[in-house]
């Protein structure tokens, strides 16, 4: 989808404090062989701080930043991969409240790790749909610090880290232009992440923990018995899915200058995103802070982008592709153009 005509008029980011992989691994959180294969340095830990209030805090930098009235809010969607609160209770309205404090809609965004980067495309669609509305806030937080979830071994393919992002798409201008963006699934994959287990009740429920080695084992389990598990791989649609927002953008690859992406490590985010773009993470990425940070949800990508502009990686005319990913499976990206730098974005809101 070509945008062109809508912005970033405003970027936050909470980052809590770190943990080091060397303290887990002397803890006994992290196996020595893991963290070496991983390549992580560090992931950050929020402890108590709810999630909510993390994507709060973001918010409010991403509003003031922007230089726009409450009332030229037409809404808000909130992204989360992990428990926000109590059951039966709305984050996103809670999120609303602490921010805007407006009565605009508030929609929750199921989309996983790939939360942000849908709320462009469907945020791009709502602020079109009516002429009047100017201005849409898209938060995310998550903290992983939960007895449902091991963030040092739910995964071999990233550790999980803390954090909140926000940004504000609007109609009229902003630090960056949203020039295209883009998902692509692969439906039949999506049992990848079921790995047999059963429907109902959810395990969760059953004071189960988030285990995706075990699912992955349970296919590697049905490949040695016969079984064919789902066939496909990430980086396809990764591959197509930016390859679409590039062709409606008429650009190609070369055209971009960083890419932020999700945080996972390094040997999956080659094989799964660098390497079907052919892009080196540690020249073109985000590696050298996505290692310092863990897998954060749908908060990845833009505090990459956060992390790119305000440290003056990019600046006026770069373009920086957004990449990330969801269970599904699923691929999505957005391409942004840089306008002003962050020193400028300072001085013009003065």
């Amino acid at each position: 989808m070509r945008i062109d005509d809508m912005y970033l008029a405003g970027i936050g980011v909470y980052v809590p404090e770190q943990v080091s992989t060397d303290q887990a691994v002397e803890r006994g959180w992290y196996d020595p062989a893991d963290q070496e294969a991983s390549g992580m340095l560090a992931v950050t830990v929020a402890d108590e701080t709810p999630a909510p209030d993390m994507a709060i805090n973001a918010a409010r930098q991403a509003i003031e930043m922007s230089g726009l009235e409450v009332d030229d809010f037409a809404g808000l969607f909130h992204s989360n991969v992990h428990y926000q609160g109590p059951d039966g209770w709305s984050a996103h309205h809670y999120v609303l409240r602490k921010t805007l404090d407006t009565p605009v809609p508030a929609m929750e965004l199921r989309q996983g790790c790939n939360g942000m980067l849908a709320g462009i495309q469907l945020g791009t669609c709502y602020l079109r749909a009516v002429p009047d509305r100017t201005a849409l806030l898209l938060t995310s937080g998550d903290n992983f610090s939960t007895p449902a979830v091991d963030r040092w071994r739910s995964s071999k393919r990233f550790i999980l880290g803390d954090g909140g992002a926000a940004v504000v798409v609007a109609k009229h201008g902003g630090f960056a232009r949203i020039v295209a963006a883009a998902s692509q699934s692969n439906p039949e994959m999506e049992e990848l992440h079921r790995g047999g287990e059963t429907l109902f009740p959810p395990g969760i429920t059953l004071g189960q923990k988030m285990d995706l080695e075990t699912r992955m084992e349970y296919w590697r389990k049905q490949w040695a018995s016969g079984v064919t598990p789902p066939m496909g791989h990430m980086g396809d649609l990764v591959r197509g899915a930016v390859d679409t927002a590039l062709n409606d953008a008429g650009m190609s690859l070369s055209d971009i200058t960083r890419v932020a992406h999700v945080h996972f490590a390094a040997e999956a985010l080659r094989e799964m995103y660098m390497d079907p773009l052919g892009i080196d993470e540690g020249k073109h990425g985000t590696w050298e802070f996505a290692r310092r940070m863990g897998h954060a949800g749908a908060v990845d990508a833009v505090a990459g982008l956060h992390h790119l502009w305000t440290s003056g990686q990019v600046g006026e005319g770069d373009h920086v592709l957004l990449l990330g990913a969801t269970p599904g499976m699923e691929a999505g990206c957005a391409i942004v153009e840089i306008l002003q730098s962050a020193d400028q974005r300072t001085e013009a809101l003065k």
